[in-house]
């Protein structure tokens, strides 16, 4: 990765998004990041437009391009029977209109090889019951990543990556926790951030407007009664 390569976070304070960044600088790239969180980044709601204008003017004026963003936010989980109107409104705000709105902003300022990476979640194809408003963000980012990598054909690459069960407080899952992925294990910050840095990279330039599932190969594993040791007596239904 070139050092002159400006990478933009958002959601960069802790779990997935500061691996990202930690990840970005130990390659030799400038890094920003924008989070509610208090800490030596750019604290905004990204939920407020002018926000955004300010953050994305301030990396602007500082290095006059960017190389690389990384739409990491997360928006709240709260399901049909509790998200109000107003929430609701609020998580499709970070979750997908912060993502177009900071595309729009930079689009005209992205180098050679420019990348945009969107964060959006396995829940963009499957749901637990009363997450409507996570998950309707991360459908949202997901086919935001397509229409993008189009209408930026030529000028910018746009992907997105969809998480399925990353912890990020370091905790270590044994058991059937870890057992009923078929990879074996829960996933860590680390599988995310070596996707998004190879898909930044030169290795990744015929690849645009593409989803990768990161989840352990959970979302391809089909489960029935008496299958894998699950029983529908046992579930909570």
């Amino acid at each position: 990765m070139k050092e002159d390569k400006i990478a933009v976070i958002t959601g960069g304070a802790k779990g997935i998004g500061k691996c990202i960044a930690d990840e970005f600088r130990k390659n030799g790239a400038v890094v920003y990041v924008i989070d509610k969180a208090e800490g030596d980044h750019f604290v905004g709601d990204i939920s407020d437009k002018t926000v955004l204008e300010r953050f994305a003017s301030k990396v602007i004026k500082e290095n006059g391009h960017i190389g690389f963003l990384i739409n990491n936010a997360l928006p709240i989980m709260k399901g049909i029977d509790e998200c109000s109107y107003e929430e609701f409104q609020y998580a499709i705000s970070v979750g997908v209109t912060a993502p177009f709105y900071l595309s729009k902003l930079f689009a005209p300022h992205f180098g050679n090889n420019g990348s945009i990476i969107n964060i959006s979640s396995s829940r963009d194809r499957m749901s637990q019951p009363q997450t409507e408003s996570y998950t309707a963000t991360k459908g949202g980012i997901a086919a935001l990543t397509h229409a993008l990598a189009v209408s930026l054909a030529g000028k910018v690459r746009v992907n997105s990556i969809s998480p399925g069960w990353i912890e990020t407080g370091g905790r270590i899952y044994k058991g059937a926790d870890a057992y009923q992925q078929p990879c074996g294990r829960v996933g860590e910050p680390l599988d995310i951030a070596n996707m998004v840095l190879f898909l930044c990279s030169d290795k990744a330039g015929f690849i645009t407007g593409e989803n990768i599932c990161i989840d352990g190969g959970m979302t391809k594993l089909m489960i029935y009664h008496g299958d894998n040791g699950w029983s529908l007596d046992d579930a909570k239904l």
